[in-house]
């Protein structure tokens, strides 16, 4: 997980942490040694992972009940759909398919994104069960979804976004 302090000269007594996608930032008082401020991320770092650990969970539960609700009105309930989870470890992809024990993985980042787009990625990824690969006839099966273009597009948008952002910090 990448580390993002930013300090503050109007910032006196507190320190302030929270997790976003893989990027743990930390907002810190300007004159706070580094080895207080290293005190503190150790004992904050372990709480916010449990806490993003447990939301993952609970949403992931929403995202399964909703690859089931796809399932039926896209496949008419065919497809052998695993386990469906929000996973913390993708950063370029959106999603992962393992056709082979049915295992869907949805990147955390895409939680915070329009439900048409979440759906999008679901359904694409339930396409692997059937076909995994991306050739005519897997596209044929994704195209179903009527907002499939505008959806792939978005996610490029957010792909070009998120590669412009790499280069920047590089």
């Amino acid at each position: 997980m990448r580390l993002e302090i930013v300090r503050s000269k109007r910032r006196k007594k507190t320190v302030a942490a929270r997790i976003v996608g893989d990027v743990l930032q930390v907002r810190a008082p300007a004159d706070l040694s580094e080895g207080e401020l290293s005190e503190v991320i150790n004992r904050l770092r372990p709480r916010l992972e449990r806490e993003r650990d447990r939301r993952l969970a609970a949403c992931s539960h929403e995202l399964e009940a909703r690859a089931r609700f796809l399932n039926k009105r896209f496949f008419g309930g065919s497809l052998p759909v695993g386990r469906v989870l929000y996973v913390s470890n993708q950063h370029r992809r959106f999603g992962s398919c393992s056709p082979w024990s049915a295992e869907i993985r949805i990147s955390e980042r895409v939680a915070a994104m329009p439900r048409w787009v979440r759906d999008y990625v679901l359904i694409h990824e339930m396409a692997h069960l059937l076909e995994p690969n991306h050739s005519h006839r897997f596209w044929e099966l994704v195209r179903r979804y009527p907002y499939t273009e505008r959806a792939k597009a978005f996610l490029l948008g957010v792909a070009t976004g998120e590669a412009i952002g790499r280069r920047l910090r590089a």
